[in-house]
């Protein structure tokens, strides 16, 4: 069946349909990452978006349950060049085309997605509508025109769990790898969810952690309620600017003098908003498994996994945070720690799922900090 992709440039690509059968608008990104499509598929930060994936087959390994980052694929289209028909791995417990229209994703391949990716370089990312139901260019086009961009969209709301709940899992499956050694739970940290992977929590847990999830949405008391020895603020999906409730919160938090704080992604965003800086949206963002970033106080490179489309201002940076960790590609902030206060973010993934682990010491750090 066919299917096609508009752009709000007026691009159409047209191939074939996979995956679920219907239409899906969104911002249309790309991810560079080899391997980990079902952690792209699952990763709630993707809520919103059209996925592209750079490696040009996709799907060989098929899906298991192991693998999943949240309860269901978030991501609202994924694009291919070519989805493997054959899911060949010993782990693999069905394929991605009847994966994506069991939680009815649409699917597009057959698309020369180097030219796709180039436009996006080139231009920036844009918002896009993949149908395989209509096919008329004009009519596409039009929908991806007014389509809602995802500047100013509160995304959060659409992925937050809808009550507290504790997370006791660590690594269960024997093909974890585990670089930092398993530790008993010393403390007890209450991890704001704006959208989290699930490994993050997997990882908390494996530096000594009791974990209580609270949604993005808790204010500064429910979080304080639960006596936490430390508090996780997670990576998400949209507009930083577009949280206010969750930045004033973590504004609320700082000013009482609060345990040490660690945010990821979102997290790293929302702290920088609570501390005085700004955010912007970056032109193409960064999407991938193979990140490089210098740790700037050990001079050392980080390959990082990375998902994000907006980053903290460096030059606006409030004095009382010092950067950390700088992009080699682009010289945007990494990560940030505060002068004073037990305070430190990231923009990237530490937990890579999928990617490399150059940086599950973060996690270590935290523990440290609680200790």
């Amino acid at each position: 069946m066919t299917a096609k992709l508009a752009l709000e440039d007026g691009t159409v690509y047209t191939g074939r349909a996979f995956g679920a059968r219907g239409e899906k608008f969104g911002e249309v990104v790309f991810n560079t990452s080899m391997t980990g499509y079902q952690e792209v598929l699952t990763d709630p930060s993707y809520k919103g978006q059209i996925v592209t994936m750079t490696y040009p087959l996709i799907g060989n390994y098929g899906v298991n349950s192991e693998d999943c980052e949240s309860r269901r694929p978030q991501v609202e289209g994924f694009i291919v060049r070519e989805m493997s028909r054959l899911a060949s791995n010993f782990r693999s417990e069905g394929g991605l085309d009847a994966y994506l229209q069991q939680n009815n994703v649409v699917g597009l391949e057959g698309i020369d997605t180097r030219a796709l990716v180039r436009r996006l370089r080139v231009r920036g990312t844009m918002t896009g509508v993949l149908s395989s139901q209509e096919l008329d260019d004009t009519k596409l086009v039009e929908k991806a025109r007014s389509s809602p961009s995802i500047v100013g969209r509160d995304l959060v709301r659409e992925v937050v769990p809808e009550k507290s709940f504790t997370w006791t899992e660590g690594f269960t499956s024997a093909f974890s790898s585990q670089p930092l050694p398993a530790r008993p739970a010393r403390f007890h940290v209450v991890a704001v969810d704006y959208g989290m992977k699930w490994n993050i929590l997997r990882w908390l847990v494996q530096v000594g952690c009791r974990v209580t999830v609270v949604p993005g949405t808790a204010s500064a008391e429910q979080i304080m309620s639960h006596r936490p020895n430390g508090i996780f603020l997670s990576n998400g999906p949209g507009d930083p600017a577009a949280i206010g409730y969750a930045v004033g919160a973590v504004s609320e938090l700082v000013r009482k003098q609060p345990p040490p704080i660690f945010g990821i992604c979102l997290g790293h965003q929302i702290l920088g908003q609570a501390l005085g800086g700004k955010t912007f949206k970056l032109k193409f963002g960064h999407r991938g498994a193979n990140q490089p970033v210098l740790n700037q106080r050990t001079q050392k490179v980080e390959i990082t996994t990375q998902n994000h489309g907006f980053a903290v201002k460096m030059d606006d940076l409030p004095r009382d945070l010092e950067p950390t960790h700088i992009n080699l590609n682009d010289g945007t902030l990494e990560g940030m720690r505060h002068r004073r206060l037990p305070i430190f973010s990231v923009q990237y993934h530490p937990e890579a799922s999928a990617g490399p682990h150059d940086s599950s010491y973060l996690f270590e750090e935290f523990a440290k900090m609680m200790g």
